[in-house]
């Protein structure tokens, strides 16, 4: 059941000296930005009115991820943090003897929500933003980055031993709930990190030779282990076969666990066989194609991503868009599964702003990634008047004027600033690294990181104009 606010009064406001219940400046900004009826609209098709235990208050809710995504905290961290600070508590709406909510609690809440309302909780904040007259839209800059997904770089030898070993502990759940006892089947966990640490023992030599040696023990040791992946999911799928056919005499909640751990096991199975797929089409000398090719046994979605950068050449993660204006807020952004090229998402981009605003940027700059002429001329279509963005390929003699002109300079050399705030949205808001797998979960990832640098901006914005 829906709760909106913590009705229930405290008898220690009216104890505490006046200086417990003062809070700090920004945090005071915040919270009378978020006392607004409009920020509980998107969490209510998600919750019964009527029906259920009573929620988590969502003030409480959305102060707490502010919380969380302004300092980096983790679910535990924000939790403890909050229980042990009385403007904290006071901020988030809880009072001094009440209990803060569990971890696991905001973690449900955001995984049962996802990222289209955190979505709807960005467009409600620049829409206040437009009504308060605090956002401009003269000038906007685009860039692209990539926020890494939470996995460690993808080998073929370390994805397929890691399938060898989860397979082994899926199946050890299966029969501890009490499902397939009696199916052969043989865990290869052990084989496959012992193949793994000979792996290791032949890089660490030297020379021509040992390096040529080294290649061919990582392609046989490789081979192997695609031979073990193959025979622990034939008898895997054994196990799911029987197991499945003891759920209808399972009772209690050892029915659900058995059901979860049927699912989760086949549908490990099916990444276990395109894991060993791309390790063949290596060894044969071929390259498995990169918007397919799975990276994560846990993050099916995300994707190798090359952006030319010199210490990272291939990254690991999902593709981010961020637009921003003048004040440094960011009027839109975009995450997407893979490398889509850069210059179709442009003029949606400054659609959903002019949808926004009611207003359309008069100048638009970004790099020379968006160069192509169509994006030019569509952004003109939509009224911008002003477009610096760099041609791609050779431009002719008409086209270098127009480049070579100081306003067009001007606007290109501000361009550059948009990569600083991708840099304050990685070491500030958690844009390194989305913590959520799935596409799904690095939208919501994002999207609170943007929610809490978009409150910083524009309540201390809100608050210089009313000085």
């Amino acid at each position: 059941m829906l709760r909106t606010r913590n009705v229930q009064p405290s008898l220690w406001e009216s104890v505490l000296p006046e200086v417990c219940l003062r809070l700090p400046a920004e945090l005071e900004r915040v919270d009378a930005w978020l006392d607004d009826e409009r920020f509980f609209a998107p969490f209510v098709p998600h919750f019964s009115a009527t029906l259920g235990r009573p929620s988590v208050p969502m003030e409480t809710y959305l102060r707490l991820m502010f919380l969380k995504h302004r300092y980096q905290l983790g679910y535990e961290s924000v939790c403890a943090e909050v229980a042990d600070s009385i403007s904290w508590r006071r901020f988030c709406r809880i009072d001094i003897d009440g209990r803060v909510p569990h971890p696991t609690t905001l973690m449900k809440i955001t995984t049962r929500c996802g990222d289209r309302t955190v979505a709807e909780l960005n467009e409600t904040l620049l829409t206040t933003a437009v009504q308060a007259r605090v956002v401009k839209t003269g000038k906007v800059r685009a860039d692209t980055t990539v926020v890494s997904a939470n996995v460690k770089y993808p080998t073929d030898t370390g994805l397929l031993a890691c399938a060898v070993v989860k397979i082994g502990r899926l199946v050890r759940r299966i029969r501890t709930a009490g499902g397939a006892s009696r199916t052969r089947f043989r865990d290869r966990g052990r084989a496959a990190a012992r193949r793994v640490r000979e792996i290791a023992s032949k890089l660490r030599l030297r020379g021509a030779a040992a390096r040529d040696e080294a290649q061919a023990t990582v392609a046989r040791i490789t081979g192997e282990l695609a031979r073990l992946v193959d025979q622990a999911s034939a008898e895997a799928a054994a196990v799911v076969r029987n197991a499945r056919r003891a759920l209808p005499r399972t009772t209690g909640h050892r029915k659900g666990r058995l059901r979860r751990a049927i699912d989760e096991l086949d549908l490990l199975l099916q990444r276990a066989a395109q894991v060993a797929a791309q390790a063949r089409i290596r060894l044969g000398g071929g390259k498995p194609d990169s918007a397919t090719r799975l990276v994560s046994l846990h993050d099916p979605h995300a994707r190798p991503i090359r952006k030319g950068r010199v210490d990272r050449p291939v990254e690991f993660g999902y593709k981010a868009q961020v637009l921003d204006n003048v004040d440094g807020i960011v009027l839109d952004h975009t995450v997407e599964e893979g490398n889509p090229p850069d210059a179709p998402q442009l003029e949606p981009a400054i659609g959903r702003i002019h949808q926004r605003t009611g207003r359309v940027p008069r100048a638009v700059a970004a790099d020379r990634g968006y160069g192509e002429a169509r994006v030019e001329t569509g952004l003109h279509d939509l009224g911008v008047q002003n477009v610096a963005i760099p041609r791609k390929a050779t431009t002719g003699t008409s086209r270098r004027k127009h480049e070579q002109r100081p306003a067009f300079g001007r606007l290109v050399k501000w361009r550059t600033g948009c990569e600083g705030r991708i840099s304050h949205l990685k070491h500030r808001y958690g844009w390194h690294r989305t913590r959520l797998t799935t596409l799904t979960g690095a939208r919501t990832w994002c999207g609170h990181g943007i929610l809490a640098h978009n409150l910083v901006k524009i309540t201390t914005l809100a608050a210089d104009q009313t000085r």
